[in-house]
């Protein structure tokens, strides 16, 4: 039996667009974890604001997530979600960012006992919501997580998210697998993973070597192959029309960033990211024109030509 597939956050990617047009074509996602919440120079950034937006996730199994270095900045971002309609929240410890980091939020926070205890001891004082956290191994080293399981086992934590990483790694060089063993073992909170998930094979040989597992996370995987949680958790999936509906996907995309984007400039760079890690495999001549558009017209063209070179393969 599979474990639930939980979508990954990722900044600059996974926003309520690509979100809502991924929940309508493909399936497998048990919940999608937000991109992080934060208070910039004293208020909250109007863009993080509609992400999370509600109304503009329904439909959508969201969780939203927050990040932050002091218990009164966290407090602010909850209290906010939960005049949202939100009743679980997200606690990013894991961002891997420098420039975020070095300021003691995500996992520049993790080599800081006292500090994580300040920033998450208040969580107690809410009776109505449910509260996860998403971490890393640690920034400089793995000791870090496992210091602090006494305090999150002292918290009110539904769930552990852990990225098989340490923060200054940021996503380069392999996953640390018997530091996450080490990890899972100690853990009586329910323990997710993430990290370096592509393939169903890779998914099955996690979820066969951690049994007492609570789920899996998965960002980037998702990202080349949206289908891959549905093809996880069905034995007997088909990958025919998957190219499909990735057109369909862009589509959707495309579209909705037409209409809330300002200018060709603004659209085209947005799409590129959508570009990023989509279709690893395609052919490097069409991934190399789609990058090398310089208006709508060519990138539209470009496009249309990608995916007629994938119809009828599988």
């Amino acid at each position: 039996m599979s474990l639930p597939v939980y979508f990954a956050p990722l900044q600059g990617y996974t926003d309520v667009v690509y979100r809502k047009a991924h929940a309508a074509l493909f399936g497998g996602i048990a919940a999608y974890y937000t991109p992080f919440v934060r208070i910039e120079k004293g208020d909250f950034r109007r863009k993080d604001l509609r992400d999370i937006d509600f109304e503009n996730n329904r439909g959508v199994p969201v969780v939203p997530q927050a990040i932050a270095s002091e218990s009164d900045e966290l407090r602010r971002i909850v209290d906010c979600m939960a005049s949202l309609g939100y009743t679980r929240v997200d606690i990013n410890l894991g961002c891997p960012f420098p420039i975020l980091a070095y300021r003691h939020k995500g996992s520049g926070i993790l080599p800081f006992p006292d500090e994580v205890e300040r920033l998450l001891r208040p969580l107690e004082s809410y009776d109505s919501l449910e509260f996860s956290v998403k971490m890393r191994l640690g920034w400089e080293e793995p000791s870090e997580a496992l210091r602090l399981l006494p305090l999150f086992e002292s918290l009110p934590l539904r769930q552990i998210t852990l990225h098989a990483r340490l923060g200054k790694q940021q996503y380069k060089g392999c996953v640390d697998m018997e530091s996450f063993g080490r990890f899972y073992d100690a853990c009586p909170i329910p323990l997710v993973y993430n990290g370096d998930l592509t393939t169903v094979e890779e998914m099955v040989a996690v979820e066969r070597e951690f049994p007492r597992l609570s789920g899996l996370m998965v960002g980037r995987g998702l990202l080349a192959k949206p289908w891959l949680a549905e093809e996880y958790g069905n034995e007997n999936f088909s990958r025919e029309n998957s190219y499909r509906r990735v057109a369909s996907l862009h589509e959707r995309v495309f579209t909705d960033y037409e209409t809330l984007l300002q200018g060709e400039h603004q659209l085209l760079t947005r799409m590129m990211s959508f570009w990023e890690y989509l279709l690893p495999d395609m052919e490097k001549r069409l991934r190399k024109r789609l990058s090398k558009s310089r208006n709508v017209k060519d990138y539209t063209e470009a496009v249309n030509l990608l995916f007629s070179s994938l119809e009828g393969k599988n």
